[in-house]
Protein backbone atom coordinates (compact mmCIF):
# COMPACT_ATOMS: atom_id res chain seq x y z
CA UNK A 1 0.00 0.00 0.00
CA UNK A 2 1.43 3.35 -1.02
CA UNK A 3 1.46 6.01 1.66
CA UNK A 4 0.77 9.70 2.12
CA UNK A 5 3.68 11.17 4.05
CA UNK A 6 2.76 14.39 5.82
CA UNK A 7 6.06 16.20 6.40
CA UNK A 8 6.66 19.24 8.59
CA UNK A 9 9.19 21.75 7.21
CA UNK A 10 9.64 23.77 10.39
CA UNK A 11 9.39 27.58 10.58
CA UNK A 12 10.90 28.13 7.14
CA UNK A 13 14.67 28.18 6.95
CA UNK A 14 16.27 24.92 5.70
CA UNK A 15 18.43 24.79 8.85
CA UNK A 16 15.30 23.94 10.83
CA UNK A 17 14.10 21.07 8.62
CA UNK A 18 14.75 17.79 10.43
CA UNK A 19 17.20 15.35 8.77
CA UNK A 20 14.44 12.73 8.68
CA UNK A 21 12.19 15.10 6.74
CA UNK A 22 14.97 15.92 4.25
CA UNK A 23 15.65 12.22 3.70
CA UNK A 24 11.98 11.45 3.08
CA UNK A 25 11.56 14.36 0.65
CA UNK A 26 14.63 13.35 -1.35
CA UNK A 27 13.24 9.82 -1.76
CA UNK A 28 9.78 10.91 -2.93
CA UNK A 29 8.77 11.37 -6.56
CA UNK A 30 5.56 13.31 -5.92
CA UNK A 31 5.08 16.32 -3.64
CA UNK A 32 2.06 18.38 -2.66
CA UNK A 33 2.30 21.70 -0.84
CA UNK A 34 1.83 25.43 -0.76
CA UNK A 35 3.83 27.64 -3.12
CA UNK A 36 6.32 28.86 -0.53
CA UNK A 37 6.94 25.36 0.82
CA UNK A 38 7.52 23.89 -2.63
CA UNK A 39 9.75 26.82 -3.61
CA UNK A 40 12.02 26.06 -0.66
CA UNK A 41 12.70 22.53 -1.97
CA UNK A 42 14.53 21.08 -4.97
CA UNK A 43 11.61 19.69 -6.97
CA UNK A 44 13.38 19.50 -10.33
CA UNK A 45 13.02 15.71 -10.53
CA UNK A 46 9.57 15.45 -8.96
CA UNK A 47 5.94 15.80 -9.93
CA UNK A 48 4.42 18.59 -7.83
CA UNK A 49 0.97 19.93 -7.02
CA UNK A 50 0.69 23.45 -5.67
CA UNK A 51 -2.19 23.92 -3.23
CA UNK A 52 -4.16 26.99 -4.24
CA UNK A 53 -7.19 26.67 -2.02
CA UNK A 54 -9.32 23.99 -3.69
CA UNK A 55 -8.68 20.96 -1.51
CA UNK A 56 -10.91 18.73 -3.63
CA UNK A 57 -8.60 19.25 -6.60
CA UNK A 58 -5.64 18.45 -4.37
CA UNK A 59 -7.37 15.33 -3.13
CA UNK A 60 -8.02 14.18 -6.72
CA UNK A 61 -4.33 14.64 -7.53
CA UNK A 62 -3.29 12.64 -4.45
CA UNK A 63 -5.71 9.79 -5.19
CA UNK A 64 -4.58 9.50 -8.79
CA UNK A 65 -0.86 9.52 -7.99
CA UNK A 66 -1.21 7.33 -4.90
CA UNK A 67 -2.00 4.41 -7.19
CA UNK A 68 1.63 4.30 -8.29
CA UNK A 69 3.72 6.08 -5.68
CA UNK A 70 4.05 7.41 -2.17
CA UNK A 71 2.94 11.04 -1.93
CA UNK A 72 4.61 13.71 0.18
CA UNK A 73 2.43 16.48 1.59
CA UNK A 74 4.76 19.19 2.88
CA UNK A 75 3.42 21.63 5.45
CA UNK A 76 4.79 24.64 7.31
CA UNK A 77 5.77 24.22 10.95
CA UNK A 78 4.70 21.06 12.71
CA UNK A 79 2.38 18.47 11.19
CA UNK A 80 0.21 18.26 14.32
CA UNK A 81 -0.51 21.96 14.81
CA UNK A 82 -3.13 23.46 12.46
CA UNK A 83 -1.73 21.72 9.41
CA UNK A 84 -3.09 19.67 6.51
CA UNK A 85 -2.97 16.50 8.60
CA UNK A 86 -6.53 16.84 9.86
CA UNK A 87 -7.86 17.01 6.31
CA UNK A 88 -5.75 14.05 5.20
CA UNK A 89 -7.02 11.96 8.13
CA UNK A 90 -10.62 12.69 7.16
CA UNK A 91 -10.03 11.29 3.69
CA UNK A 92 -7.57 8.41 4.15
CA UNK A 93 -7.20 5.53 6.63
CA UNK A 94 -4.52 5.79 9.32
CA UNK A 95 -2.61 2.82 7.93
CA UNK A 96 -2.04 4.79 4.73
CA UNK A 97 -0.66 7.86 6.51
CA UNK A 98 2.84 8.44 7.87
CA UNK A 99 3.68 11.63 9.76
CA UNK A 100 7.13 13.22 9.98
CA UNK A 101 6.94 16.09 12.49
CA UNK A 102 8.61 19.46 12.27
CA UNK A 103 9.41 22.37 14.55
CA UNK A 104 6.39 24.66 14.85
CA UNK A 105 6.76 28.40 14.33
CA UNK A 106 5.27 28.94 17.79
CA UNK A 107 7.94 26.72 19.36
CA UNK A 108 10.57 28.67 17.47
CA UNK A 109 9.05 32.01 18.53
CA UNK A 110 9.06 31.08 22.22
CA UNK A 111 12.72 30.08 21.92
CA UNK A 112 13.59 33.44 20.36
CA UNK A 113 12.07 35.36 23.28
CA UNK A 114 13.63 33.02 25.85
CA UNK A 115 10.28 31.83 27.19
CA UNK A 116 8.96 28.38 28.05
CA UNK A 117 5.58 27.40 26.64
CA UNK A 118 4.40 24.49 28.78
CA UNK A 119 2.13 26.92 30.66
CA UNK A 120 0.85 28.73 27.56
CA UNK A 121 -2.29 28.44 25.48
CA UNK A 122 -1.27 27.77 21.87
CA UNK A 123 -3.84 28.59 19.22
CA UNK A 124 -4.47 30.01 15.77
CA UNK A 125 -6.49 32.88 14.35
CA UNK A 126 -5.62 31.79 10.81
CA UNK A 127 -9.09 31.68 9.28
CA UNK A 128 -10.62 31.16 12.73
CA UNK A 129 -12.16 33.11 15.58
CA UNK A 130 -11.36 32.63 19.27
CA UNK A 131 -12.61 34.27 22.45
CA UNK A 132 -9.42 36.07 23.51
CA UNK A 133 -11.01 37.37 26.70
CA UNK A 134 -11.90 33.85 27.82
CA UNK A 135 -8.43 32.55 26.91
CA UNK A 136 -6.65 35.30 28.87
CA UNK A 137 -8.86 34.64 31.90
CA UNK A 138 -7.37 31.14 31.98
CA UNK A 139 -3.79 31.71 30.77
CA UNK A 140 -1.14 34.34 31.50
CA UNK A 141 0.72 33.43 28.34
CA UNK A 142 -0.71 32.87 24.86
CA UNK A 143 0.92 31.99 21.51
CA UNK A 144 -1.08 32.76 18.36
CA UNK A 145 -0.74 32.12 14.64
CA UNK A 146 -2.22 35.16 12.90
CA UNK A 147 -3.74 35.87 9.50
CA UNK A 148 -4.53 38.90 7.34
CA UNK A 149 -7.72 39.65 9.29
CA UNK A 150 -6.32 39.18 12.78
CA UNK A 151 -3.10 41.15 12.44
CA UNK A 152 -1.11 42.07 15.58
CA UNK A 153 -2.56 45.60 15.59
CA UNK A 154 -6.11 44.22 15.54
CA UNK A 155 -5.31 41.77 18.34
CA UNK A 156 -3.80 44.59 20.43
CA UNK A 157 -6.87 46.80 19.87
CA UNK A 158 -9.16 43.93 20.89
CA UNK A 159 -7.15 43.36 24.08
CA UNK A 160 -7.36 47.05 25.01
CA UNK A 161 -11.13 46.96 24.46
CA UNK A 162 -11.30 43.97 26.82
CA UNK A 163 -9.34 45.83 29.52
CA UNK A 164 -5.97 44.06 29.21
CA UNK A 165 -3.84 47.20 28.95
CA UNK A 166 -1.03 45.69 31.05
CA UNK A 167 -0.26 42.91 28.59
CA UNK A 168 2.98 42.75 26.60
CA UNK A 169 3.04 41.51 23.02
CA UNK A 170 5.86 39.94 21.04
CA UNK A 171 5.43 39.86 17.27
CA UNK A 172 7.61 37.56 15.15
CA UNK A 173 7.84 38.04 11.38
CA UNK A 174 9.73 35.94 8.81
CA UNK A 175 10.79 33.61 11.60
CA UNK A 176 14.09 31.77 11.05
CA UNK A 177 14.86 33.70 7.84
CA UNK A 178 17.64 36.28 7.40
CA UNK A 179 15.09 39.11 7.52
CA UNK A 180 13.49 37.87 10.73
CA UNK A 181 12.04 40.67 12.85
CA UNK A 182 10.83 40.36 16.44
CA UNK A 183 9.05 43.31 18.01
CA UNK A 184 8.27 43.62 21.72
CA UNK A 185 6.05 46.26 23.23
CA UNK A 186 2.96 47.35 25.07
CA UNK A 187 -0.35 47.02 23.29
CA UNK A 188 -0.23 50.69 22.32
CA UNK A 189 3.30 50.30 20.93
CA UNK A 190 2.13 47.41 18.75
CA UNK A 191 -0.88 49.38 17.55
CA UNK A 192 1.37 52.27 16.50
CA UNK A 193 4.02 50.07 14.87
CA UNK A 194 4.40 49.79 11.11
CA UNK A 195 2.21 47.12 9.46
CA UNK A 196 3.13 43.50 10.13
CA UNK A 197 2.99 40.59 7.73
CA UNK A 198 1.46 37.25 8.74
CA UNK A 199 3.30 36.34 11.88
CA UNK A 200 3.34 34.72 15.30
CA UNK A 201 2.21 36.65 18.36
CA UNK A 202 2.97 35.91 22.00
CA UNK A 203 0.99 37.68 24.72
CA UNK A 204 2.34 37.76 28.28
CA UNK A 205 1.89 39.70 31.49
CA UNK A 206 3.81 42.93 31.82
CA UNK A 207 7.27 42.43 33.35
Amino acid sequence: MNKIKVIGLGPGHPDYVLPKAKKEIEALNVLVGGKRNLFSLDTSDKAVYEIKGNLENMNSFIKENLKNSDIGVVVSGDTGFYSMLRYIKRNYPDEQIEVIPGLSSIQYMFSRINESWEDACLTSLHGREIDLKNVLQQYNKVGILTDNKWKPQNIAKKLLEEGYENKIMYVGENLSYDDERITKGSLQVIINAKPFNMCVVVITDEK
